[in-house]
C-alpha cells in the first residue's frame, strides 16, 4: 500500500512539474456581449502630447474599435493635464454620439474636424447612456478631458490641435 502511494505522490509530482517553464495561455479580455466593449477599465493607452496654443495636454490614443467602445468606462480618475484622444479612420468620418455608460468621471469632450479644429464642446454626465449627438457631420477625433477644462484653459471653438509629431492628421495618417 505504501509503494502504491509513493508512486502516486511521484506520478502527481513529476505531472505537476511536466507544466512548468510552459507560457499560460493570454487571458481573453472580458467584453459586454451586448455592447461591445470591455467589462473593466481598459490597462493605460499609448499617449500623444496635444496642444491647443499654449495649452498643453497628454492624452491616451483610443484607435482600435474595442478602445474606443471602452474609452473612459470604470475609470476612477483622470487629471488635470491628460485626456483621452479617440481617433476614427477617414472612412468614419461623420457625426458622432458620445455617452458615458460605466463612467463615474465628469467629463468635457470636442468634437474635432479632420485637420483638427474644434467644431463643438460637450459636457458629459457620468452614468449618461444617452449620449450627447454632434451637430456637425464632419468629425474625426473626439478629446475627453476633465469636466470643465476647456474653459479653465480658455479653449473655444475653432482652435486647432496640434501634436508633437504635426498636425492629427500627419500624426495618424501620413506614413
Amino acid at each position: 500500500m505504501r509503494c502504491c502511494v509513493r508512486g502516486l505522490v511521484l506520478v502527481l509530482v513529476l505531472g505537476g512539474l511536466g507544466g512548468c517553464g510552459r507560457p499560460a495561455a493570454p487571458a481573453q479580455p472580458e467584453i459586454d456581449p451586448v455592447y461591445g466593449h470591455l467589462t473593466h477599465a481598459q490597462p493605460r493607452l499609448p499617449t500623444i502630447k496635444l496642444w491647443l496654443g499654449a495649452e498643453e495636454l497628454t492624452a491616451e490614443i483610443a484607435r482600435t474599435g474595442l478602445q474606443i467602445r471602452t474609452g473612459m468606462m470604470y475609470r476612477t480618475n483622470i487629471a488635470e493635464s491628460e485626456g483621452m484622444l479617440f481617433v476614427f479612420p477617414p472612412e468614419a468620418i461623420g457625426p458622432k454620439d458620445f455617452y458615458m455608460r460605466h463612467c463615474v468621471v465628469p467629463l468635457s469632450a470636442a468634437y474635432i474636424t479632420p485637420d483638427g479644429t474644434i467644431a463643438e464642446i460637450i459636457e458629459l454626465e457620468p452614468g449618461n447612456e444617452v449620449g450627447v449627438r454632434s451637430q456637425t457631420s464632419n468629425l474625426q477625433y473626439v478629446l475627453e478631458v476633465s469636466r470643465g477644462w476647456f474653459e479653465r484653459h480658455n479653449v473655444r471653438t475653432g482652435a486647432v490641435l496640434r501634436t508633437e509629431r504635426g498636425s492629427l492628421h500627419d500624426a495618424f495618417f501620413s506614413r
